[in-house]
This record gives C-alpha cells, structure tokens and sequence, in this order.
C-alpha cells in the first residue's frame, strides 16, 4: 500500500466517565494502563508502520500532550460533539487524498502488526473498509472478558475500532453514521433510516455479514467492506473499568514475555 494518513481518536467523555475517573485524569485517553497513558500504546503502534506519513489527533486544544507523545509530530483536529460527527468533520479538514486509518485512544493493545494485516487485507476499491473480529477468537483468547457481539446468520463480530477512508465515499458514510446518532432516542426514524426489512431479518439471524454491509453500502452511496481480523486483541479495548483489569493483566504479560 502507499503512504496513508492516521487519525487517532481521542475525545473526551466529559467529567463523568468512568476509566478517566479510574485514572484520576480529567481525559479518558491519558489514562494509565500498565504504567502509560493508553494514548502512548496506540500512538506507537501507529508510528510503527511504515505507510503512515501523518499522525493526526482528535482532541481538545486544551490537552497537553506532550509528555505523552515523547516528540513525535503530529496535527491537532478539534473534536466535534461525537465520534462520527469527529470523523466527518477530519475527513472534511485534512488536506490531500491519501486513504485515512481511523483508530481511537482507549486501543492500547494495538500493535503495528495488527494495522499491517487490516491494510494488507482492506480491499482496493472500498470506500471504507471496517475491522472486525469474530467471536469465537475472542472469547477462546479472553474468556474472562464481557463482550457484546453482533449476531450475523450464526455468527458472532465485534468491532475492533480500526477503519481505512478513502474520500469521497467514506465522507457519505460518516455524514450517515453522524444522522444515525442523532436519531437514537427517536426509534421510529432509525426504522426507517434503516429499513424494516433488514431489521426483521437482523432480529431473526438471517441477514449474513456481507448482507448487512452490502445493504448499509446502498443506504450510504458508498462501498463498505468488512476485514476480518484474526486477532482477539484487536477487539478489546478500554471502555470500563474491568476492560482496563482485562487489557492491563495482558499488557503486563506481555512486557514479561517481551
């Protein structure tokens, strides 16, 4: 692949989220985890490979950064009021057209090998391509682990927060992701955003993984293409305070094994 761009996503939750409140830090992404804020993990992972060419950060002006990124360059983008509202707005604001990796700062069990199998396998001509994992790998490698996975024909995927855009098409895909949050406390417009019969068949286990992607492709105007990846720490990031137990305990294990 040639040299692409990296959008990390580090916005915060407000004063009531409960890892940042676990930490004692007023931002969830500089959290300590195994003795670093999560932040650190993500951004070496991302420095790690060879293709990214710019690092961007989506984070308030007022973080400081700098004991966390240890010099390494990257560029501000201000956060907006969500994560999808975040995405479109960077799409919109970075210059140029490389493709753009998308990834967040409660990741801290990402590894640059990670990224290079979801680029070497994300499909030419997608317009987004979304990083998965199935259910069976995760819960095998962390059965101590409380995961909600989505149900597609029999099998189970979790999202693994990590995504490639390529404009223009990606930008379609986050103004809908953007329109979908906003209807969340309104059921009956998601219904309709989303399509009754689709809905029927998600409920009864007959909509397949490439039958759902290729149903959100048509809603969005855009090509959507699921990469399976064959990590289960790919889908475990830090949501809650038992994640942060979870992810440390393997952090720790592996600076022993290392």
């Amino acid at each position: 692949m040639n040299a692409i761009d990296a959008l990390i996503l580090a916005g915060s939750r407000g004063p009531n989220d409960p890892v940042a409140a676990l930490g004692g830090v007023p931002h969830k992404a500089l959290t300590p985890i195994a003795g670093r804020a999560m932040l650190a993990f993500v951004l070496d992972a991302v420095r790690g490979v060879p293709e990214v060419e710019r690092i961007f950060i989506c984070i308030d002006a007022e973080t400081d950064l700098r004991a966390v990124t240890n010099g390494t360059a990257f560029n501000r983008i201000p956060p907006a009021n969500s994560p999808a509202a975040s995405v479109a707005a960077a799409l919109q604001a970075i210059d140029g057209d490389r493709p753009l990796l998308i990834t967040t700062a409660d990741h801290p069990l990402l590894t640059p090998q990670i990224i290079a199998h979801f680029l070497s396998q994300a499909p030419q001509d997608a317009d987004l391509c979304v990083g998965l994992a199935e259910a069976e790998a995760i819960t095998k490698a962390f059965p101590e682990g409380k995961r909600t996975f989505y149900r597609l024909a029999g099998r189970g995927y979790s999202g693994c927060n990590l995504f490639l855009a390529r404009r223009p098409g990606a930008v379609r895909v986050a103004e809908y992701w953007r329109r979908m949050e906003g209807h969340r406390k309104n059921p009956l417009r998601l219904v309709r955003e989303i399509g009754l019969g689709a809905l029927i068949r998600y409920a009864l286990g007959l909509l397949s993984l490439e039958q759902a992607f290729n149903h959100v492709s048509r809603l969005t105007g855009a090509k959507i293409s699921p990469v399976i990846l064959p990590f289960a720490e790919a889908a475990t990031d830090v949501d809650k305070p038992s994640d942060h137990i979870l992810v440390e305990s393997i952090l720790k294990r592996r600076r022993a094994v290392g």
